[in-house]
């Protein structure tokens, strides 16, 4: 794959990406404990990025390779950074797969390029309960207890500043992160919890999580047009089943698919389900 460095309003985009064959991009978004690697078992188990045309696959900013300022993080303007990426790469349309956070970008990108996004794909997206508007935190302890502890270590971690990245590390080398990690995956995923030791950026991700509970769901999703799918394991905890009525009643062209013995890394723990949608054109 291919590194570009694209400026966007957010700053500048680190981005991998295949050749250009076609005016339809294929996106990967990755979600908010993670970075643009987190899509490598799919991208493999579709042939490896040699068999995957169209494939655009950005580190969102804040993340990865991707500085930004924390301050000015929001799904609409991750969103609109996505799409000027796209633009730059030379792409009119694309489709948008969207993991954890960044199915809730994915969607949002939906509602302000209807035009140029041809389809949604959500995997374990958290969408706290297909609304986030005005959520309190008492809230979100309700809608999404699992989110909620994890925001809480996320944010001592961010207050630790400049040492929680080797304390990670550390936890890490100790077998202690994956202990901890434990209710995302369903199964043992050593490869996985080494990413995320790497890739977590804690005050991103509660910037992120902040933007998120004051977000109008309802209002905004209900303007998508374009055909939505959700993906989630049956054993994920931020993706709870009950999520699916939700946002059927807010998406209009909305469908689901539910993986057995999954956990809230299904294109980590099942690859091969997204082999078909990464080789499709």
């Amino acid at each position: 794959m291919e590194t570009s460095l694209i400026d966007t309003a957010l700053g500048p985009v680190t981005v991998r990406h295949t050749r250009v064959v076609s005016g339809t991009a294929t996106i990967l978004l990755h979600g908010a404990a993670g970075s643009w690697t987190t899509w490598l078992p799919a991208i493999e188990a579709a042939g490896g990025a040699e068999a995957t045309d169209d494939l655009v696959v950005p580190d969102l900013p804040g993340w990865g390779d991707s500085p930004a300022l924390t301050a000015e993080l929001s799904p609409e303007s991750l969103a609109r950074a996505v799409a000027t990426v796209a633009r730059a790469l030379g792409y009119r349309r694309w489709r948008v797969v969207g993991h954890s956070m960044g199915g809730f970008i994915a969607l949002e990108l939906a509602v302000l390029e209807p035009a140029a996004t041809v389809s949604v794909l959500l995997v374990s997206a958290t969408t706290l309960g297909g609304r986030g508007d005005r959520l309190g935190r008492a809230g979100l302890v309700g809608a999404a207890p699992s989110l909620a502890l994890m925001l809480a270590g996320m944010r001592l971690l961010a207050a630790a500043g400049a040492a929680a990245a080797p304390f990670v590390r550390w936890l890490d080398r100790r077998r202690l992160l994956g202990l901890m990690l434990a209710p995302l995956f369903d199964g043992r995923q050593p490869g996985a919890v080494h990413e995320l030791a790497r890739d977590l950026r804690p005050a991103a991700f509660v910037r992120a999580v902040a933007c998120l509970r004051r977000y109008p769901a309802v209002e905004r999703w209900s303007r998508i047009t374009c055909p939505v799918m959700a993906v989630h394991g049956d054993h994920d905890l931020f993706s709870p089943s009950d999520d699916d009525a939700r946002l059927a009643g807010i998406i209009p062209r909305f469908a689901t698919l539910t993986l057995p013995a999954t956990g809230h890394f299904g294109h980590v723990e099942r690859p091969g389900v997204l082999a078909g949608v990464l080789r499709s054109r």
